[in-house]
C-alpha cells in the first residue's frame, strides 16, 4: 500500500512540476491541457472559503473556458509584461476515490514585472482532484486557495 501512495506522490509531483514549467516558460496554451474536458478550476482565498462563499476571483468549468481564458490573454487583455516563478511543494494524498486522487499541494508564486521588480505574488495550498482516467493524470478539479484576501486585480495569468 505504502509502495502505492509514493508511485501516485510522484506521479501527482511529476504534473504539478510540468504545470508550473508551462506556466513560468510562457507556454499558456498547454495549460488547459493539464485539465479534463468538464472540470473545475478556482482561484479564491482562505477566508472566502472558511466563510463558505461559493465563487472566487476566476472559475472555469471546462477545458473549453480555460483555453478562452488563454486567447483572451494573448488577443484582448491589456496587462503589464509579467512572469511566474512557481516553487511547490511534495503533494499530500488526502484520499483515493477510484481513478480519483484527492491532494493538497503548497505553492509559492514570485511575479516579476517587465521592469524587473519582483514580488512574492501569492502563497496558498492548490486543492486538487487529480484524474487517473486517461492515459496522463489531468485536473478534475483545480482549487487554488490563496493565504492572503488582497488578490492583486493584476492576476493575468494563471496561477
Amino acid at each position: 500500500m505504502e509502495e502505492n501512495k509514493e508511485h501516485l506522490v510522484s506521479a501527482l509531483a511529476a504534473l504539478m512540476e510540468d504545470y508550473g514549467r508551462a506556466i513560468d516558460r510562457d507556454e499558456l496554451e498547454r495549460w488547459p491541457d493539464f485539465f479534463e474536458e468538464q472540470c473545475n478550476y478556482k482561484i479564491t482565498s482562505i477566508d472566502n472559503e472558511q466563510s463558505g462563499y461559493p465563487f472566487g476571483v476566476l472559475c472555469a468549468d471546462s477545458r473549453g473556458m480555460l483555453a478562452d481564458r488563454v486567447k483572451s490573454l494573448r488577443e484582448a487583455n491589456v496587462y503589464e509584461g509579467q512572469r511566474y516563478r512557481h516553487v511547490m511543494g511534495r503533494p499530500v494524498v488526502l484520499s483515493v476515490d477510484g481513478p480519483l486522487i484527492h491532494a493538497e499541494t503548497s505553492f509559492l508564486v514570485v511575479r516579476t514585472m517587465r521592469t524587473g521588480e519582483m514580488s512574492m505574488f501569492a502563497a496558498g495550498v492548490y486543492r486538487d482532484v487529480v484524474s487517473l482516467r486517461a492515459s496522463k493524470p489531468a485536473f478534475a478539479e483545480r482549487i487554488v486557495v490563496c493565504d492572503s484576501s488582497r488578490i492583486d486585480t493584476l492576476l493575468a495569468l494563471p496561477l
